[in-house]
């Protein structure tokens, strides 16, 4: 019998060690080394005898690849398709994170149950009467979707060579176990043995693969960081548990932009697609409520209007509280010094808190001109028109700076049924015939003079 070999791991980063000790050279962290045995065997997980490969793999011209057969995999979700760039790349990996409980096993099973493709949904955490009870909730009645439970890569492989699925669905990527390493699941090893047997199986076959992944108490996903880098695109499903919105971001996407959004809401049957997100982000309300002001900003290619609050009050604790919430809190401090300096509010004896409704985090700059409405606003308690929104920067010496694709912003409100919006009057806009009334200004002053007289 070959010699059994071990060797150390940092379970928080991942680095190797030829032996223990006690703090990790890398991350700095105490008590984090654990020993693993990698004991490698001359049998591997994924067999591409057991499989034919769809690719003839040989050297060519880039001028003689063909990218017509490389069409995405439409999966019938227009926000994931959004976030993706389009849809599922063949024999691409995803890689999708999220909190316990937020949603994204539902996520996953509601997009494998409606896909008119093959899908296997192979469940390392839930047995198969579970995920069919869940399942009737969502789709009743699904003719593609695959349920398997099971945890060892070799049966999982063994089970794909026979059912040959066009969608591979894994969750979660923490409860696999491959016998090429004798560790325990979730371990470093394990995780990244497991991932690499995977992305042999997607490259060799043009199967797009989707890995659920647990995170940590850090909110970064749990395992190697290696693992991000390993996979194509790494998506983060974010959200609060006593809301019922959730948003899906893309922290990394080989494939296409990174700065898309997906929002959805929770349901009982599932998760609903949010096609207008501006109606989580501004509030219902009849009454004129000072401090509040509608941003047109951009999320990747696509707008939203938001809505900000502000509350400006006296200061009864000696030092003047500025907390944002959603908002870069420095640049709010560097807006109220404009202010001061430049519009002679007298700010900085007062408590200054900032928020912006729906529960995301917005670093536009394009809402800055919204900001200062909002904190004026509130300050000499007098409401904002309703029909108004706002679309500038603020700059250091108080004036209005344009912002990038402001035409889009435009359409936006106008859809929306916003009556005016204030820009930046060195904005170039392509047309002049909008139904919206169009305010330009240069300075913090002009915005003031034109909300407040």
């Amino acid at each position: 019998m070959a010699k059994v070999k071990t060797t150390f791991f940092c379970q928080n980063c991942g680095t190797q060690f030829a032996k223990w000790q006690g703090q990790c050279t890398s991350c700095k962290e105490w008590n984090t080394i654990a020993e693993e045995i990698l004991q490698k065997e001359t049998k591997s997980s994924w067999n591409v005898s057991e499989t034919p490969s769809k690719r003839v793999v040989k050297p060519q011209r880039v001028s003689e690849i063909s990218t017509a057969s490389e069409i995405r995999l439409n999966t019938l979700d227009e926000e994931l398709n959004r976030v993706l760039g389009g849809g599922l790349v063949p024999g691409s990996l995803t890689l999708l994170g999220g909190e316990p409980g937020i949603g994204k096993s539902t996520l996953m099973l509601q997009v494998a149950l409606k896909l008119p493709f093959k899908t296997l949904y192979v469940s390392g955490e839930e047995s198969a009467q579970q995920i069919k009870m869940r399942a009737e909730r969502i789709v009743p009645k699904a003719e593609n979707c695959f349920i398997l439970t099971e945890t060892k890569t070799q049966n999982i492989f063994r089970h794909i060579a026979e059912l040959e699925p066009d969608i591979l669905v894994i969750d979660s990527i923490q409860t696999l176990q491959t016998d090429v390493i004798e560790s325990t699941a979730g371990s470093i090893s394990q995780i990244r043995e497991c991932t690499a047997e995977l992305i042999k199986f997607a490259k060799e076959t043009d199967t797009p693969v989707v890995l659920i992944g647990h995170i940590t108490k850090d909110g970064n996903i749990a395992g190697p960081k290696i693992l991000e880098h390993m996979v194509d695109t790494v998506l983060q499903f974010e959200g609060d548990r006593n809301h019922v919105y959730r948003i899906l971001r893309a922290h990394k996407n080989r494939f296409g932009s990174t700065n898309e959004l997906g929002i959805y809401e929770m349901q009982g049957s599932g998760l609903r697609e949010v096609s207008n997100p501006s109606e989580i982000l501004i509030s219902k309300n009849d009454e004129d409520l000072s401090g509040t002001a509608i941003s047109a900003t951009l999320e990747g290619m696509r707008p939203l209007m938001i809505e900000i609050q502000a509350l400006v009050s006296t200061a009864v604790y000696g030092t003047p509280q500025r907390s944002a919430t959603g908002y870069n809190a420095k640049r709010l401090n560097m807006l109220l010094a404009v202010l001061e300096k430049r519009a002679g509010f007298k700010l900085g004896a007062k408590d200054v808190f900032l928020n912006i409704t729906g529960g995301i985090t917005v670093d536009d700059p394009a809402i800055d001109l919204a900001v200062v409405a909002a904190v004026l606003s509130s300050n000499i308690d007098i409401a904002i028109d309703k029909s108004m929104c706002f679309a500038a920067e603020i700059g250091l010496a108080g004036e209005v700076r344009p912002v990038t694709r402001i035409e889009q912003r435009i359409l936006e409100a106008e859809k929306l049924g916003f009556g005016s919006i204030i820009i930046s009057k060195y904005c170039k806009l392509p047309k002049q015939n909008y139904a919206i009334n169009i305010i330009k200004v240069a300075k913090v002053h002009d915005v003031v003079k034109h909300l407040f007289g």
